[in-house]
């Protein structure tokens, strides 16, 4: 892994006193969003589908921030299992105010190759759980008239990359769905945005072959690839109160790939 480019010494946020939801929210880009919104006194409710050593190890990582890092394993894929996480969250906290759908897969193939099980995998959890997730959070936001969302969308979904046809289709649709949204909800206090990263250096490209990481990190203009802090900072921006007149907005993060 590379090291940090990005100095952060005077960017800081307060998200005391905030609930914050993170999908995929212990490993990857979804591991540092959730420590950066701990850093910033945030409660964070980290998802996860199935990795439980993952998420407890990161727990454990966290020492004395761990305290505030609430770990839940669900399948966004179910609407009924979406449901039931919010209403025992109901329980739990008076009201949340931030989430990240940052919940992804790929199967990557050409598409005369690709199975539908690899289609409907990839659909359902990027795009639909990006439904279920923001349909419940929605409710809530509703009643406190606040909230911020961020979708964790991805350079494919405006580029296209060969081979991830259903990958570039479900981010594509969640930025679809955000301008659709916001404009239901912009009058209530509630403003729901986009981030699409380029390549970052996470497990989730830890399978790609050296010659095509090579081959990618030469079409990008700064000649290398994100790191998480980069992509972190980026959504603790569009959660803040600040970013209250940023709605249905996408933020390109891919340095100059485009």
């Amino acid at each position: 892994m590379q090291t940090s480019h990005v100095d952060q010494g005077n960017i800081q946020y307060n998200f005391e006193g905030q609930v914050v939801i993170v999908t995929g929210g212990t490993r990857g880009i979804g591991r540092a969003i959730s420590e950066k919104f701990l850093e910033a006194k945030a409660h964070v409710v980290a998802i996860y589908r199935s990795n439980d050593e993952a998420a407890n190890q990161f727990k454990s990582d966290l020492g004395d921030l761990g305290e505030r890092l609430h770990l839940k394993k669900l399948d966004v894929c179910s609407y009924s299992d979406c449901e039931k996480f919010y209403n025992e969250l109901d329980q739990q906290f008076e009201n949340i105010h931030v989430l990240v759908n940052n919940s992804g897969i790929r199967r990557d193939n050409l598409l005369l190759l690709m199975k539908e099980d690899m289609w409907d995998s990839v659909i359902e959890t990027n795009l639909k759980g990006t439904f279920n997730m923001t349909k419940f959070a929605t409710q809530r936001f509703l009643k406190s008239k606040y909230g911020r969302i961020v979708n964790m969308s991805s350079i494919a979904g405006t580029l296209g990359l060969q081979g991830q046809a259903n990958y570039s289709a479900s981010k594509a649709g969640q930025i679809a769905f955000s301008k659709s949204v916001g404009k239901e909800v912009a009058k209530r206090g509630i403003t729901i945005n986009n981030i699409t990263p380029g390549f970052v250096e996470t497990e989730l490209i830890s399978d790609l072959p050296e010659k095509l990481v090579d081959e990618y990190k030469k079409q990008v203009p700064m000649k290398r690839f994100a790191t998480t802090d980069e992509i972190s900072v980026a959504v603790l921006f569009l959660s803040s109160r600040e970013a209250s007149y940023i709605t249905g907005a996408t933020v390109e993060i891919a340095g100059g790939l485009n």
